[in-house]
C-alpha cells in the first residue's frame, strides 16, 4: 500500500477516541432511559446493554484488524472491496452512507425539539405539519444555523471537528458523572423495589432481550474511525485498541446513567416523568438535586450529545462518498479536496444540503429514516464480518498490525449477529420490521445507488471500481 496519503495526519489519540464515542452516545441516554426500565428493570436494562454490547464488540474486533492492515479513506470501502470485488464494495459503502445520513438529518430534527424542552415558548412561527408533525420557523432556523456551522468547521480541517468534539463529549462525560454521582450520594436502594428485573422466567429473558436488540443500535458509531484512517497520527496498533476501547466507554456510559435513574427515581417517579416530558433522566437529576436548574443541565448535555453524534457521523459520511466517488462509482466531483485544507468539500457540501432541507419535512418522517439507517447499518457490518473472515482466507500474508486470536469464532459470530439483526428487519411483526414508509425509503435509496452503478460503469468503464491505492 502507498504510504502517502492525500489527507493531513492530525488526529491525535484523544482525538480519535471522542470521535467515535461522540458518535455513540446521542439523545438516545436522555429520552429512552425511562422506557428500557419500564420494559426490563434497571438491572435488566443493565444486562440487556451488555448483551447488546457484547455482539458490537465482536463487530468492533473485526473493524480492529481490518483498520490498521487497510489505513485508508473510507475504511469499510476498502475492506469490502477486497474481499467481494467493486460490486460487493458499492452496496456496502452505498449502505454505510444511507446510515451516516439518515443519522445527520435525524440529529437536524432533533434540535429544535430539545431546545423547545429547554425554552417552551422556543416554538414560533407555525409553518405546515407533516405526518402530525408541526413545522416552525424558529426550528428550521436554528437547525440551519447549526448545519452550517458544523459543516464550516469540518471543511476548516478535521483538528477543528476533533477540537470541537472533545469540547462536547468532555461535557457530556461531566454532565453524566455528575448525575451518577449526585444519585449514589441522593438516591436510595428503595427505589430499585419492583424494577430491578420485569418479569419471571422467561417473560424477564424476554424483556431483556427486547432491550438488547435494540442496544445495538445506540452504539452504532465507533465505524466512524476506518473512515478517517488516512487522517490518524497514531501506531496503528494503537488505533485498533482505542476502537474497542471506544465500545466499552460507551456500553459503560450508557449502564451507569440508566442505573443512576433507577437508583434515584422509583417506579411511580418514572411512570409520571414518562406521562410528563418523557424525559426521565433528566427528571432524575431534578430529584437528586431538587433543581430544576439541574435538570436543564441534563438536557444542555443530552444537546451536546446530538451535536457529537451529528459531527461524527457527518465526518464518517462525507469521507465515504469521497471513497466512493474516488473509485469512480459515484460522480467524480465528489471525491474533490479542499486546496488548502485537505477536507472532503463537495461530500460535506452534499451532505449538508440534506441537513437544510431535513428540518422542512418535520420530525415523524425522520423517525422513518433513522429506522431506515439502523437498518443500513446493518447490512454494512454484516458484509465488513464477512470480509474479515474472507480475507483471512484470501489473504493470509496481509500485514496486520493488529491481529484478532481466534479469528474463525469473531468472524462467524459477528457475521451471525450481525445478519440476525438484519433479518429482524425484514421479518414482519418481528418488532424492528420496517413500516412502509421505511420500506419506501430504502427502496428509493437502492433505486437511487443503482441508478450511479449503472450510469457510472458506463461512463468510466475499466476505471469503475479501482481502488487509488491500485493506481
Amino acid at each position: 500500500m502507498q504510504e502517502k496519503s492525500r489527507f493531513k495526519k492530525v488526529m491525535s489519540s484523544t482525538d480519535i477516541l471522542v470521535v467515535a464515542f461522540g458518535a455513540m452516545i446521542g439523545w438516545g441516554w436522555v429520552v429512552s432511559s425511562g422506557r428500557w426500565i419500564q420494559n426490563a428493570g434497571t438491572i435488566g436494562t443493565l444486562l440487556g446493554f451488555i448483551i447488546g454490547g457484547i455482539m458490537i464488540y465482536f463487530v468492533g474486533m473485526t473493524y480492529a484488524e481490518l483498520t490498521p492492515a487497510m489505513p485508508k479513506v473510507g475504511g469499510e470501502h476498502v475492506f469490502s472491496h477486497k474481499a467481494f470485488g467493486p460490486t460487493g464494495s458499492f452496496i456496502c459503502t452505498w449502505a454505510l452512507i444511507l446510515s451516516y445520513i439518515g443519522v445527520v438529518c435525524f440529529e437536524a430534527v432533533s434540535l429544535p425539539t430539545i431546545m423547545q424542552y429547554i425554552f417552551p415558548s422556543f416554538a414560533k412561527g407555525y409553518m405546515y405539519s407533516v405526518a402530525g408533525s408541526d413545522v416552525y420557523a424558529t426550528g428550521v432556523i436554528l437547525a440551519s444555523v447549526f448545519t452550517i456551522s458544523i459543516i464550516v468547521i469540518n471543511i476548516l480541517g478535521i483538528k477543528a471537528a476533533s477540537i470541537l468534539q472533545t469540547i462536547l463529549t468532555l461535557t457530556i462525560a461531566a454532565v453524566g458523572i455528575i448525575l451518577v454521582v449526585a444519585s449514589a450520594i441522593n438516591g436510595s436502594a428503595d427505589n430499585l423495589e419492583g424494577q430491578v428485573i420485569i418479569g419471571d422466567g422467561g417473560s424477564a429473558v424476554k424483556n431483556i432481550l427486547s432491550v438488547a436488540v435494540v442496544a445495538p443500535f445506540f452504539l452504532f458509531g465507533f465505524d466512524v474511525i476506518p473512515q478517517v484512517a488516512e487522517e490518524i497520527n497514531v501506531p496503528l496498533k494503537k488505533v485498533a485498541k482505542i476502537l474497542l476501547l471506544s465500545i466499552i466507554c460507551a456500553v459503560l456510559f450508557y449502564g451507569l446513567v440508566v442505573f443512576a435513574v433507577g437508583y434515584a427515581l422509583n417506579s411511580k417517579g418514572i411512570s409520571e416523568a414518562m406521562e410528563g416530558s418523557g424525559l426521565v433522566t433528566a427528571s432524575a437529576m431534578e430529584k437528586v438535586f431538587n433543581s430544576t436548574v439541574m435538570a436543564k443541565v441534563l438536557i444542555i448535555g443530552g444537546l451536546c450529545g446530538v451535536i457529537t453524534s451529528w459531527n461524527s457521523f457527518l465526518i464518517g459520511g462525507s469521507r465515504a462518498i469521497f471513497s466512493m466517488a474516488e473509485s469512480k462509482m459515484i460522480p467524480g466531483r465528489f471525491s474533490k479536496l479542499h486546496s488548502k485544507h485537505k477536507t472532503p468539500v463537495n461530500a460535506l457540501l452534499l451532505i449538508g444540503v440534506l441537513s437544510l432541507a431535513a428540518p422542512f419535512f418535520g420530525r415523524t418522517m425522520l423517525v422513518w429514516i433513522s429506522d431506515a439507517a439502523s437498518f443500513a447499518c446493518c447490512l454494512a457490518y454484516c458484509m465488513v464480518s464477512l470480509s474479515f473472515l474472507i480475507l483471512r482466507k484470501k489473504e493470509p500474508e496481509l500485514h496486520r498490525p493488529y491481529k484478532v486470536k481466534h479469528y474463525r469464532f469473531v468472524g462467524i459470530t459477528a457475521s451471525v449477529l450481525s445478519g440476525l439483526m438484519v433479518v429482524l428487519y425484514l421479518i414482519p411483526n418481528s418488532g424492528c420490521s420496517m413500516t412502509i414508509e421505511e420500506w419506501i425509503i430504502v427502496g428509493g435509496w437502492a433505486i437511487l445507488g443503482l441508478s450511479f452503478y449503472i450510469i457510472c460503469k458506463r461512463h468510466y468503464k475499466k476505471q469503475f471500481g479501482t481502488l487509488a491505492l491500485e493506481k
